[in-house]
């Protein structure tokens, strides 16, 4: 059976006394966009330049195509770069820019002239060719960085933190062409971020790491909805935590409320911390069925925020972690949500996710 694009084995990386990356194992498949996500200095860059033989790793194995690259430098990798600063040469041209890992290939002429030509209009730069970067904006330049990447059709690229110096709408923007991009050429895409929305919208596949080590590899949505860590429940969107403790093996109680939650392997009696999204707790009324763990709550205060809106909702039960429910605004003035008001509400049982208390105050 043939192996995985890129296979990552318990790699290392140590510097001095620092470790930067500890036992990291992962696989990627040809064709796939995947996305290193977590906070700064969670190792995220590290991996990038260890794959890229920038930084090559004190320990492990990598292997790209069924070929150990371990101990390769970066020019007998194949892969192309995407810096975020973009990197791009500022005496020459957009085209020479472009060509310029052709040129040192020695490719002829005609032919780098051909393949320039093609990926100027794959970026939709094609009147770019002889500006200078200086002339062109952030957004732009970053397209040529890509396109120069792309130019030696690479087996791999990889992305670091490539559009986090843009403005949030080119950057929006960017994001939805570097998707269409990718999956119509069919490469082989890492990228390093650390903003959530990005990774979610872009990568088939998330990596997320914190300190060192890789807390959970899954799709967006297997991420968002089933955080494996505490860690990766509070980094990936808002969650709500209330302390908790098992009752059984399907039931906790928060401050004397019971609620039916999934099997978890916690042990009865166990000091749990109780998760669920602000968006899973569901409102009665507004023609919201309550199913069971429906207990009655006070608004504290209403946040208004455009489309939606978040209530902060108490209890004597959690009376140290109130409740945010987030609320589509509609139903806000539907059913008059206002601070004061008692609400039924219901925090459906395959909504919750139960983590160790200890992990809370890590």
């Amino acid at each position: 059976m043939a192996g995985h694009y890129l296979e990552i084995r318990n790699v290392t990386k140590r510097f001095d006394k620092f470790t930067a990356l500890l036992n990291v194992s992962l696989d990627v498949e040809e064709g796939e966009f995947v996305c290193f996500l977590g906070p700064s200095g969670c190792g995220k860059t590290t991996l990038l330049r260890a794959i890229a033989g920038l930084d090559i790793q004190t320990e492990g194995t990598i292997h790209q195509a069924g070929k150990d690259i371990s101990p390769l430098p970066p020019e007998e990798r194949d892969f192309g770069i995407v810096f975020q600063s973009y990197a791009l040469f500022p005496n020459l041209t957009v085209r020479r820019n472009i060509a310029f890992g052709l040129e040192n290939r020695k490719m002829n002429r005609a032919e780098i002239d051909s393949r320039v030509t093609e990926l100027l209009e794959l970026v939709g730069l094609p009147d770019k060719g002889n500006s200078y970067p200086a002339q062109i904006s952030g957004g732009q330049q970053q397209r040529v960085a890509l396109a120069r990447a792309l130019a030696p059709k690479p087996g791999l690229i990889l992305l670091d933190e490539p559009l986090s110096a843009l403005d949030a709408k080119v950057r929006l923007h960017l994001r939805h062409e570097l998707k269409t991009l990718q999956s119509q050429l069919g490469v082989t895409m890492i990228m390093v971020t650390h903003d959530q929305d990005e990774a979610l919208s872009l990568a088939d596949r998330i990596v997320v790491m914190n300190v060192g080590v890789v807390e959970q590899v899954g799709t967006p949505e297997d991420i968002y909805d089933r955080p494996a860590t505490r860690f990766v429940a509070d980094f990936i969107g808002a969650m709500n935590f209330i302390p908790g403790a098992m009752l059984r093996a399907d039931a906790v109680s928060i401050g004397g409320i019971e609620l039916a939650c999934p099997a978890n392997g916690h042990a009865d009696g166990a000091k749990v911390t109780v998760a669920i999204r602000p968006e899973d707790v569901v409102i009665a009324g507004d023609g919201a069925a309550l199913g069971g763990n429906s207990f009655d709550v006070n608004v504290g205060s209403v946040e208004f925020l455009g489309p939606f809106a978040r209530a902060q909702l108490v209890n004597d039960a959690f009376k140290s972690s109130p409740l945010v429910a987030q609320v589509p605004y509609t139903t806000v003035r539907s059913m008059g949500i206002e601070a004061g008001r008692t609400l039924r509400i219901s925090l459906p049982q395959e909504r919750l996710r139960i983590f160790d208390r200890e992990a809370a105050h890590g």
